[in-house]
């Protein structure tokens, strides 16, 4: 991977005067998100991610600190020039239709009357827009609203996108949709940002994380390198079981479910879980599925919770959690 850092923060901080002295949103934030991938940060609602995407994005000056897009410093509006925008809450003129829509956002990108109907039919295509290009946004369901969002994010074609929780709100095809959109543009080549506390989303899409507590940053790097790799359990769906040996399987594991002729374990080891299946195995019953259990983002999340009110307790946690 091309590790040209397109995106850069350096002791970003955002602190806010109407709150105590010591409240900070965002405090001493340092990361870089290099060329073609996709970062994902996250962070429990008021972490400070959306604080530090409005930092990044011109819209909130910083307290102190810098970020940067391609070296250019953001509070230049130069450094927004090849970069595309995605609100967790978008507005559109409800009278609108998305081909008016497009035409218009188009136009404040400079391009002239050919320009737009060329970026209108690559969009269109792109997204499946062509169906509803004259169809008023009144009308529209928060799935298909996202689906304009994502449209304007792209005009113009930019290198990086920028998503403030584009997954939220969506029902299961919705986020499958949004999924596939973001998967789409990495693979021309563009760099996603996108804040998430959608957990599983994250864990399919992202290159690497960054994970934001109480505005700080407290971990960063690959999912592996951030989530706890050694199995912790382990789940075993069998097929056929005597019942003579559902005692000694309840002895060495826990009985999830049961259905048909199926049972499902859970054991803390993998040594019982091996014991048990080849106990099993020997007296006529089938491994169906084995599926070890390593700390996944959620787990990461309640593990820095506790860690937090730990700190909190000995008052390690000095600042105030600022809402975004």
């Amino acid at each position: 991977m091309n590790t040209i850092a397109i995106l850069k923060t350096v002791s970003l901080t955002k602190k806010y005067s109407s709150i105590s002295a010591r409240g900070y949103a965002v405090q001493d934030l340092s990361f870089e998100v290099n060329k073609g991938e996709v970062f994902g940060f996250l962070g429990r609602n008021g972490a400070g991610k959306t604080t530090t995407i409005k930092m990044i994005c011109g819209l909130l000056l910083p307290t102190s600190g810098n970020a940067y897009i391609n070296g250019c410093e953001t509070v230049d509006p130069n450094s927004r020039r090849n970069l595309g925008y995605l609100p967790e809450q978008p507005y559109f003129y409800e009278y609108l239709t998305p081909r008016e829509t497009i035409h218009f956002y188009c136009k404040l990108k400079g391009l002239n009357v050919k320009e737009r109907e060329q970026e209108w039919l690559r969009l269109s295509g792109l997204l499946g827009l062509e169906s509803i290009a004259d169809i008023r946004l009144k009308n529209f369901s928060k799935g298909m609203r996202q689906k304009i969002g994502f449209a304007i994010a792209l005009v113009g074609n930019p290198d990086l996108l920028i998503l403030d929780e584009p997954m939220s709100g969506l029902d299961p095809v919705g986020r499958k949709h949004i999924r596939e959109l973001i998967q789409q543009q990495k693979e021309l080549g563009k760099t996603i940002f996108f804040s998430s506390h959608v957990l599983s989303d994250v864990e399919q899409l992202c290159d690497r994380v960054g994970v934001l507590s109480r505005g700080k940053l407290v971990a960063t790097g690959h999912i592996k390198d951030v989530l706890q790799q050694d199995i912790r359990q382990v789940e075993v769906v069998f097929k056929d079981v005597a019942v003579s040996l559902m005692p000694f399987l309840k002895q060495r594991g826990t009985l999830l479910r049961t259905w048909e002729n199926y049972v499902q374990f859970q054991f803390d080891t993998i040594l019982t879980a091996n014991q048990a299946i080849a106990e099993c195995i020997h007296n006529g019953a089938v491994v169906i599925e084995l599926t070890p259990q390593k700390e996944t983002l959620e787990d990461y999340f309640m593990r820095m919770q506790i860690i937090e009110e730990q700190q909190k307790k000995k008052g390690e946690i000095y600042y105030s959690r600022v809402e975004e």
